[in-house]
């Protein structure tokens, strides 16, 4: 693949949730971009799957099962990659992400727990681990990418537990991109609206035709939509943004 014509040649990147919905595309279009990929996710088989629909490359991309809400696994997982690839990642992107959906009066305590410790505290133990290994290896620039939500900035009926969830990724994002920024890493959350991805694919098609009439252009999105956002955010064509809240909504703002 010729790099002058590709935005992450010569990047490696780390892409939790990758076995499906955002991440899966995410990892796509990275590939086409000339990153090599780790893919992350809970199922490493989920995880497989999506390394067989990237270009053929059994040394560009690999697949690992991790539970970002557990340091140690976190850890583990990036040092097998540094090991597997041999070299430090330039890029991250935390994509995992689950809903446990109820209004506020029904939700039970675990519900709570449960969206809080993969959303927000995966996305900080991502963030930690990655951050580090970036911050000693001295490279010109790096991003990490934090994937939030529109719900996260105005809330949604029924989504107290992710819309906090949420609500902390942007703030962890602004802070750490203080932090990091005298070690050459951006960070920036891309704050999806209401796309096609297996976790909206549960919601009634009442309730999506009503959704779909509230947004601007009167559409879901697409999984490609926010990926492509994040291989430019990825790229060192958006080297003057971080702390960025990106919107990707179709003009959707509850």
């Amino acid at each position: 693949m010729a790099t002058n014509n590709v935005l992450l040649a010569g990047r490696l990147a780390v892409v939790t949730g990758g076995g499906s919905g955002i991440g899966r595309a995410i990892c796509s279009i990275f590939a086409r971009e000339g990153a090599k990929v780790a893919v992350v996710d809970l199922n490493k088989k989920s995880a497989e799957e999506t390394l067989s629909l990237l270009p053929a490359s059994t040394s560009d991309y690999r697949a690992y099962g991790t539970n970002v809400a557990i340091s140690s696994e976190v850890t583990a997982m990036v040092s097998q990659v540094h090991e597997d690839f041999g070299e430090v990642p330039t890029v991250a992107v935390n994509a995992a992400g689950i809903t446990k959906d109820n209004f506020l009066l029904k939700m039970d305590e675990q519900s709570f727990d449960d969206v809080i410790n993969v959303n927000l505290k995966g996305t900080f133990l991502v963030n930690q681990a990655i951050g580090k290994v970036m911050s000693k290896a001295s490279l010109p620039d790096c991003s990490i990418i934090n994937i939030a939500s529109i719900v996260g900035k105005c809330g949604n009926i029924g989504q107290t537990n992710y819309s906090a969830s949420k609500a902390g990724v942007i703030g962890l994002t602004k802070t750490a991109a203080k932090e990091l920024s005298r070690f050459n890493i951006r960070v920036n959350a891309v704050l999806p609206g209401f796309i096609d991805t297996p976790m909206t694919a549960k919601v009634p098609e009442n309730v999506k035709q009503m959704i779909e009439m509230m947004i601007p252009v009167k559409r879901m999105g697409t999984p490609e939509e926010i990926a492509e956002v994040c291989a430019f955010l990825a790229s060192t064509r958006s080297s003057y943004i971080t702390g960025a809240a990106i919107e990707v909504t179709g003009g959707l703002n509850f």
